[in-house]
């Protein structure tokens, strides 16, 4: 499977269509939003009885005012059945002690919960910075498909981790592709950085297999890579260790 390694859509786009087909000017649109990353695993058996309890959970959020996160699930890639996205906006917001405390009495009674927490089997969370929830929530309104890509970053690397994927924003932009949203971990889980591509559907994803040559090389050229072939082993130079996920919206 080809792999494609994008970066973060701009803030500046967030007033255009995100499946256009135009191509956007690239921009690192990372950001000061704050996220909880929860990557879930299902016990055997159980992934549709935990998916219809954490619809139950999304209504719960509203109930209490919290924005409900976004998700998709698995679809081929790595362990986790489920990603979801918690919107906090930060910390001090989030845990303001009258909202925790109305959390707690309101996870107290809903005798599910037990239900739910005995359906998981493994649960990852890393808390990270992001794009701003409006513009995230425009896109997986839009979109059905997504590309998830995880790193571990090299010692001393993160920076040279992070210009790499705005390079291939570039390349994506120039190539007529959608550009991906990226994540930077504050705390939690051993990820330092990953990135949702978002699509409309697996064909949207894999148009970019059907570039002219000519196109990916200038494009690749005109991002800073040596080569449109030189894009996977360049972004190899900084990384621990990589896991991507591709995945499908939740009905």
């Amino acid at each position: 499977m080809r792999i494609r390694m994008l970066v973060a859509a701009s803030l500046l786009l967030s007033t255009q269509p995100l499946f256009s087909g135009q191509s956007q000017p690239p921009a690192d649109m990372g950001g000061h939003y704050l996220y909880r990353a929860e990557l879930i695993q299902a016990a055997p058996g159980k992934l549709t009885e935990l998916i219809e309890l954490y619809k139950r959970k999304a209504q719960l959020d509203r109930d209490l005012r919290d924005e409900p996160a976004l998700w998709m699930r698995h679809s081929q890639g790595d362990r986790w059945d489920l990603l979801r996205l918690v919107p906090m906006s930060n910390y001090a917001e989030y845990y303001e002690p009258k909202r925790q405390a109305a959390r707690a009495l309101a996870l107290t009674q809903a005798s599910w919960i037990a239900t739910m927490r005995d359906d998981i089997v493994w649960e990852d969370d890393v808390f990270v910075s992001g794009p701003p929830i409006d513009i995230l929530r425009n896109a997986f309104a839009e979109g059905a498909f997504f590309h998830v890509e995880m790193f571990q970053v090299l010692p001393g690397h993160m920076t040279d981790l992070h210009h790499e994927r705005v390079m291939e924003n570039a390349y994506a932009a120039a190539i007529g592709q959608p550009q991906n949203f990226i994540f930077v971990k504050d705390q939690g889980a051993a990820w330092d950085l990953f990135t949702i591509g978002v699509f409309r559907d697996l064909k949207h994803y894999a148009e970019s297999s059907a570039v002219a040559p000519e196109k990916a090389e200038a494009a690749a050229h005109a991002a800073g890579f040596s080569s449109a072939s030189d894009i996977g082993p360049y972004l190899r130079r900084w990384i621990a260790l990589h896991h991507d996920t591709l995945a499908v919206a939740v009905k």
